[in-house]
């Protein structure tokens, strides 16, 4: 499945020429035609007997960088979340469908969750360090998953890909704490890559930094793209534009008269360059445009 799309009607009008948002980097590098790292079929969450994201059906590639926009409350979190298994630790969760990785049933029976999340790593909105040194941030993973590693080494490789070494490298015996908010960031990101994943989840992880620090880990994204594939959620259709190779674009909807809940479902996956200048269902079109949302 290179890319799913509805039927609607084509935009009389390229979006990103009524919005400005730029998409140079969909332009300047197209999305490889490589393996489907996740297939997602038929997927629906449930947190009790409301459902959260009702039947996704799509595929995520290898070396790429997915972006999921959407209206708040369209389930981009949650289904992030499945990817790792995240969900599993919420009790009142139900996932039903199928999502493999690299052909493997992710939920399937003797996969263990942990080690999901050793080779699925995830990076939160708010940058969320240790309360210990910069290098204890960095070994705690490899420690509690039983890795053999050498902890110089592995704390200077993993601060390097975070493009953070340079800036900590005379303290790292200091709190974590100590760090700005973009430099805690990045310093998740090097706890993440430390266990050597091979995605990285980022669930809206420049909602809480200034332009300047967004502009470092945007970099960072593309520079990490070389060696791990991303999936960002983000409410920044500029960000989501500039750092992504595909976008898909959930909706929410409301369950009926009688209920007003709202759960997500997928609108429109494409390349990102497609869902920005020729979305083809008119519900994209109205959100890149910022009729809603």
């Amino acid at each position: 499945m290179d890319r799913a799309r509805t039927a609607a009607a084509p935009a009389e009008a390229p979006a990103a020429h009524r919005t400005g948002v730029a998409v140079e980097h969909a332009e300047q590098r197209p999305p490889s035609d490589g393996e489907a790292v996740f297939a997602v079929r038929d997927l629906t969450v449930s947190y009790g007997s409301n459902p959260a994201i009702v039947d996704v059906t799509m595929e995520i590639r290898r070396g790429e960088i997915t972006a999921l926009i959407g209206p708040s409350g369209c389930g981009k979190s949650t289904f992030i979340r499945c990817f790792n298994r995240m969900n599993d630790l919420i009790p009142t969760a139900r996932v039903r469908g199928e999502i493999t990785y690299h052909g493997v049933d992710l939920y399937g029976k003797g996969v263990d969750p942990v080690e999901v999340r050793r080779r699925v790593g995830m990076v939160f909105q708010k940058p969320n360090p240790f309360p210990k040194s910069i290098a204890d941030n960095i070994t705690f993973g490899p420690k509690v998953t039983g890795m053999k590693f050498d902890p110089d080494e592995i704390v200077e490789r993993s601060l390097k890909r975070a493009a953070l070494w340079d800036e900590v490298r005379n303290k790292l015996d200091d709190s974590a704490y100590s760090l700005s908010g973009g430099q805690q960031q990045r310093l998740c990101i090097a706890r993440a890559i430390a266990v050597d994943p091979d995605v990285i989840l980022m669930d809206e992880p420049c909602s809480a930094l200034d332009p300047i620090a967004t502009g470092r880990i945007e970099d960072l994204m593309r520079e990490l793209q070389e060696r791990y594939t991303i999936i960002i959620v983000t409410h920044n259709m500029q960000q989501a534009a500039r750092v992504s190779d595909r976008t898909a674009f959930f909706t929410a909807e409301v369950e009926s008269e009688e209920n007003d809940h709202r759960f997500g479902r997928l609108v429109e996956y494409d390349l990102t360059e497609n869902i920005f200048k020729n979305p083809q269902d008119s519900r994209t079109e109205d959100y890149v445009t910022g009729r809603f949302g």
